[in-house]
């Protein structure tokens, strides 16, 4: 393997990580969300700013890691779709929530 794939694949992996550790925050803060959706006085406003600032982070962490290569965008929604998996079979087997 010659240096530039070597530093290609090196880059990739960083993306990898940079899409889990996205996908880790965008999820655990909709748990969070809806955890908290009983009990809020407005759940409505609640919810849609959730949603604003959990979109504005993952796109603008995206876009971070993409800078200009389709291929990075790729595999950093590869972890991010990744870290749904494992959270969603992690936080779902706790049923007594």
């Amino acid at each position: 393997m010659n240096e530039l794939n070597m530093i290609t694949t090196i880059i990739l992996f960083l993306a990898f990580i940079a899409g889990l550790v996205l996908g880790a925050i965008y999820f655990i803060a909709l748990w969070r969300t809806v955890k908290k959706l009983p009990e809020a006085s407005h759940p409505v406003r609640l919810m849609l700013g959730s949603f604003v600032l959990r979109m504005t982070v993952a796109l603008a962490g995206f876009y971070f890691v993409m800078s200009g290569h389709w291929e990075r965008l790729a595999v950093a929604l590869m972890g991010f779709l990744f870290m749904k998996v494992i959270l969603t079979r992690r936080l779902g087997m706790n049923k007594s929530d």
